[in-house]
Parts: structure tokens; C-alpha cells; sequence
């Protein structure tokens, strides 16, 4: 959901990869459909200058929409930024501690129990290209898993399916399609269901003709 650009002049040196501990014990379905390690450690991104967080309470949302605006969203009204972070089940953000200021994001809603959508996946340009995007997708996937949540979607431009994919994501199999109310996306846009299907029911077939005009809808479905 976020513009894949390179870095700026000056990147950050490289995160080196490590192994975090094992996840607790979970039912057989999800604990398989989980990663049992991060590709980067909590330790790892605090040892190069980054926190985590999973509350608003520090989030400095001038600065959020500074960051949906430099990947391409457009600039959204603080306070509906806020009732909309009110009313998200799960959400984590990445600090950077030297100008303690958000880097990364994502967040997701549902009903707690069946259903997740992940939202507003987004990694400052100056940032992007070091494994955050992936970080914050990682924990808040695994955060969505031990609640039980079974189905979890997002939404996706073509050019970025590639990442989603192997956090186990996949595009409109077997000719499922997403839907949305007519005039509520961009001009140009259509919708494309993606999904994911970790109990093993066949392989699902994944679309590659998407234009560069298109959204997808990406879906992971363990049962």
C-alpha cells in the first residue's frame, strides 16, 4: 500500500538480520501459519535508533499525514485521523528515536473475532528500503493471528504485490473478485480480490495481468 522509492543520498546503514524468540503456543492452524521469527529483531531496530510502539498515545499525527503524503496519499483531517485510530483494533508504528518522529505504520480494523483489514501501510521514502515495512507488517499479522482472527485482507496497488506476497498474500484466486461502491475509489481504479489460503485446500492461482491502474485486494485465509 505504500510506493516502493528508492532511499535518499544518505541511507541508513544496513539492519543486520536476527532470529527473535519463539512464538507461545497456539492452535495448530495458526501457530504453522506463523512466522517463528521476525527478519528483524525488537533488539536490532532499537540497536539502529528505532522504537516500536502500539498506542497512539505518543503518535504525532501532523507528522503521520506528513508521511501519507510523501508516498502518494492524500492529505487527511487530524481529527478524522484520530477517531479513525480510535476505532482500529490493532495498530504499530516505528519511531526513529533522532527526531522522534513516525517512520512507519500500519494499522488494522475488523471485528476482533472473524475479520481484519490492514490499513494505511506506509514507510517514509527516506526510510524505505531497510526491512521496516516488513517489520511492522510481521508483528501486526502475528498480533492478528494469536487473537484467532482467521481472515485478514488489505488492499494493494499491483506494483507492491511483491511484498505482500511473502508474508503470505496472494491475488484473486480462482477468479474471486473484491468489490466496492461505485465512486468511493479513485477514477481509474478497479478492485482485484487477492487471498491466501494457509489450510492447504489447493493452490490458489494468482493473477499477474494487473495494470498499473489497478487495486488489489490482498487476503490471507487460514480456514
Amino acid at each position: 500500500m505504500f510506493p516502493l522509492r528508492g532511499l535518499t543520498s544518505t541511507p541508513l546503514p544496513p539492519l543486520h538480520l536476527k532470529t527473535s524468540h519463539p512464538l507461545p503456543q497456539l492452535n495448530a492452524t495458526i501457530s504453522n501459519a506463523i512466522t517463528n521469527k521476525f527478519s528483524i529483531s525488537d533488539e536490532d531496530l532499537e540497536s539502529r535508533g528505532f522504537n516500536l510502539h502500539r498506542k497512539i498515545a505518543d503518535l504525532n499525527l501532523d507528522h503521520l499525514n506528513k508521511v501519507f503524503v510523501a508516498v502518494g496519499f492524500p492529505r487527511r483531517d487530524p481529527q478524522k485521523i484520530r477517531l479513525a485510530l480510535e476505532n482500529t483494533n490493532s495498530l504499530l508504528w516505528v519511531e526513529y528515536k533522532k527526531t522522534q518522529k513516525p517512520v512507519a505504520f500500519a494499522r488494522a480494523t475488523g471485528d476482533g473475532v472473524f475479520n481484519a483489514i490492514i490499513w494505511d501501510v506506509v514507510v517514509d521514502p527516506s526510510f524505505q528500503g531497510i526491512g521496516l515495512g516488513k517489520a511492522v507488517m510481521e508483528r501486526l499479522m502475528e498480533e492478528l493471528l494469536e487473537k484467532g482472527i482467521i481472515n485478514i485482507a488489505l488492499y494493494s496497488e499491483p506494483r507492491v504485490l511483491g511484498f505482500y506476497r511473502p508474508l503470505g498474500f496472494v491475488a484473486d484466486p480462482d477468479g474471486i473478485k473484491g468489490m466496492a461502491k461505485e465512486g468511493t475509489v479513485n477514477a481509474g481504479f478497479e478492485i482485484n480480490a487477492v487471498r491466501h489460503n494457509t489450510a492447504g485446500q489447493g493452490k490458489p492461482k494468482i493473477r499477474n495481468e494487473a495494470s498499473p491502474g489497478e487495486l488489489c485486494l490482498a487476503q490471507v485465509m487460514l480456514a
